[in-house]
């Protein structure tokens, strides 16, 4: 059997024998998600604002964060999923701006605490939007804001996973397994389109030469350990081969091939402007599902996803 096959046939297996016990995400619903914007004002159920912490005060750096409309300051300890987004890429609507950003939101159906890191400038001034800036700056932006954001909103420790698109699909491993620190704040992992260490950017030095590139970004991969990981990609196995090659006896990666047409639609549609998108998730889709599922399964047992 064919790895591809191998993993479809897995992903199947998984959604055929997953539980409902503690299932808060809507497998089924047929419900069509809506973004929210970001708006003024301090953080409070329902809403998305935009805030610049103490260390940035007097500068335009800053993240987002979203709380859920059942979220209250004594009440349950939700999950929480923060976000890097993609780069400034006009082809593909993605502005890089962290107000822009919408994966975490449509991962977690709206209902887990959701918060959108920055990539800062190397001024310090200013959210970087296209590729990485100062990466020693964001890097301690997380380490930071992270710890500080579970407490200030009661989140769930156990319940922390990082998401990113495009650039924040890179950085998930790039930035969020720089170092050991910095890799031990999740427990869990979501890409969609691109990873760190597979490819060389035409028209940058950036993963130039590719076998350096590849050499580091084996070391960020490791720092996974047996935590639950699911990659999305719209057309694309080079990912699976990466990590096959990495990391051959992994069992906690799930593989999720999204066709984004299929998901939303002829494209430009009111959702995206082309196939590499984050938006994937706000219409009913067997991806939409599949994705849902693994967060379930990742919310009632980690564990579960590393046995298999």
């Amino acid at each position: 059997m064919s790895p591809r096959l191998f993993a479809f046939c897995l992903l199947l297996l998984r959604l055929a024998t997953s539980t409902t016990a503690e299932s808060p995400l809507p497998v089924d619903s047929n419900s069509i998600l809506r973004t929210p914007t970001v708006t003024n004002g301090e953080p409070q159920p329902g809403k998305r604002v935009s805030v610049t912490p103490i260390e940035y005060a007097g500068t335009d750096v800053h993240h987002t964060v979203y709380l859920p409309n059942d979220w209250t300051a004594d009440g349950e300890s939700l999950p929480i999923i923060f976000e890097y987004t993609g780069n400034h890429y006009p082809a593909s609507g993605s502005t890089g701006e962290v107000a822009d950003a919408g994966l975490g939101f449509g991962l977690s159906a709206g209902q887990f605490i959701w918060v959108t890191l920055p990539f800062i400038g190397h001024d310090r001034q200013r959210n970087q939007i296209t590729w990485w800036g100062d990466e020693e700056a964001t890097v301690e932006y997380a380490k930071v804001n992270v710890p500080r954001i579970l407490r200030q909103f009661s989140a769930n420790p156990d319940r922390v996973f990082l998401c990113g698109f495009s650039r924040g699909a890179i950085a998930v491993n790039y930035i969020g397994l720089h170092d050991d620190e910095i890799a031990n704040l999740w427990t869990a992992f979501v890409t969609h389109d691109h990873f760190d260490g597979v490819r060389a950017w035409k028209g940058t030095d950036w993963g130039s030469p590719l076998a350096n590139y590849q050499s580091e970004a084996s070391q960020r991969l490791k720092r996974v350990r047996d935590r639950p990981y699911l990659v999305c990609q719209n057309g694309s196995y080079a990912t699976q081969e990466f990590v096959g090659d990495v990391l051959p006896n992994a069992r906690n990666f799930t593989y999720l091939s999204v066709k984004t047409t299929e998901a939303l639609g002829p494209f430009p549609n009111e959702f995206a402007k082309a196939v590499h998108n984050d938006r994937w998730l706000n219409r009913p889709s067997r991806y939409r599902s599949a994705a849902w599922d693994w967060m379930n399964q990742v919310l009632s047992d980690p564990t579960n996803l590393t046995s298999k």
